[in-house]
């Protein structure tokens, strides 16, 4: 971890010299090389702890790992009957010795682990939070032991192997950008950039929207609205809540230019929440109804076929592959047919080559799309891949999502190196 350690030293100082007279926080992110997903450090408690942290854009709140030798003096667990609790998660006890995670009359935390169908139970506490080289205190988390849990399903499965937790950023009081937020008085907004390799570099989460004196800053954003979905797309909810997680409404799918033909209705969110589209942080590559899935395969493999692009076998979990060798460059990745994500009003998502093909081998390169069944909730989950590399603003007070399409126009990236843009992803 020393390289990880150095670049976010390197990528902090330069943050922090860029907008040091701002209130805001800078994280960094890494991309795990095996399960692709996006992580980052945070220090928590005193002494200090540092957690490695996997990134929930979907995530109620932020939880670790209480493993055996973490013993915070300033940690607080927060009773049932305080007006902290959320009131609908219970209460939790616990035979001594007491420590963080074990402790009476103690508020419930649902530890939510959307890789795993399962949810797991741990302590609300309260403590400090190291950010940005700054301390801030009174933050609420969920805490755990993993070790406590038994059989298959633990809340730390399918995590990269390092991380002890997850960052949530959903539209919840309990999120860290709503915390960060309230404690420091500045805008309920965050600000992503995912690198597409943990080889080129880190990428970077900003609290508080992007800065205005940094180089993000001087790329023009889309704004579009966020929408909520009346019906809550989480594994434990009541009755009548809505949906914490980030959806948008689009309208219509092209490949290469023209529109994909399936049934629009898939695009909206019905009387139950299901439908719609929404972005994932969790999911490595975007998900599609079915009916979705094959025309857009489809009209993919006819573009490409009118590009010479010579189409080979399936590379599961991948339909559409084709041989690298015969697959052109652009500044924006693979020279392939760019799909579009039409939007309110005829704006555009763009997403080229470099955010739509994964190269899953030297010889064979795969359109990142993956069949999300014939009865999935959410017809349409962008997921990371298609994340890298574009400017994401949330910003939860106007209820908007700003986006750059591929900061590869621009000859830029969400990383501090300029390597090629194209990397072996992992499979495994």
């Amino acid at each position: 971890m020393a390289s990880f350690t150095t670049l976010f030293s390197s990528l902090l100082t330069i943050a922090l010299l860029s907008f040091s007279c701002s209130s805001q926080f800078i994280l960094p992110i890494e991309k795990d090389p095996i399960t692709n997903l996006f992580t980052t450090s945070l220090g928590i408690g005193t002494p200090q702890h540092n957690f490695n942290l996997a990134i929930d854009l979907g995530g109620p709140i932020l939880w670790y790992d209480c493993y055996k030798t973490y013993n915070s003096s300033t940690y607080k667990p927060i009773s049932c009957d305080s007006k902290l609790c959320p009131g609908n998660t219970g209460c939790t006890g616990c035979s001594v010795p007491f420590k963080p995670g074990c402790t009476n009359n103690t508020c419930a935390a649902n530890i939510i682990n959307p890789l795993v169908h399962a949810i797991f139970v741990g302590d609300t506490g309260n403590d400090v939070l190291f950010i940005s080289h700054s301390k801030v205190s009174n933050i609420l988390s969920g805490c755990t032991e993993s070790e406590v849990f038994t059989g298959e399903d633990v809340p730390l499965k399918n995590l990269p192997k390092t991380s002890k937790g997850i960052l949530g950023l959903a539209r919840t009081k309990l999120s860290l950008p709503k915390q960060l937020s309230s404690h420091n008085n500045f805008p309920n907004k965050f600000s992503l950039c995912l690198p597409s390799s943990n080889k080129k570099g880190l990428g970077s989460l900003f609290f508080g929207g992007v800065p205005q004196k940094s180089s993000y800053s001087k790329f023009q954003l889309t704004t579009i609205p966020l929408i909520i979905n009346p019906f809550s797309t989480a594994p434990i909810f009541s009755v009548g809540d809505a949906s914490y997680e980030y959806f948008i409404d689009v309208k219509s799918i092209k490949v290469g230019g023209e529109v994909v033909n399936f049934k629009s209705s898939l695009l909206s969110i019905d009387n139950k929440g299901n439908g719609g589209t929404k972005i994932s942080t969790m999911n490595s590559f975007t998900l599609l109804h079915s009916s979705i899935f094959k025309p857009l395969v489809r009209d993919f493999v006819k573009k490409a076929s009118d590009k010479k692009i010579k189409k080979v076998a399936s590379v599961a979990p991948f339909e559409a592959c084709f041989d690298f060798s015969t697959i052109g460059r652009t500044k924006t990745g693979l020279d392939v047919p760019t799909i579009d994500l039409v939007l309110e009003g005829g704006v555009e998502w763009k997403i080229y080559g470099g955010n739509s093909m994964v190269l899953v081998n030297k010889k064979v390169a795969c359109l990142g799309f993956v069949d999300g069944g014939k009865e999935p909730m959410t017809s349409v989950v962008i997921g990371g891949h298609q994340l890298e590399d574009n400017l994401l603003e949330f910003d939860l007070v106007s209820s908007k999502l700003g986006f750059s399409s591929s900061l590869l126009l621009h000859n830029a990236r969400c990383s501090n190196s300029d390597q090629a843009n194209l990397s072996l992803v992992s499979m495994e």
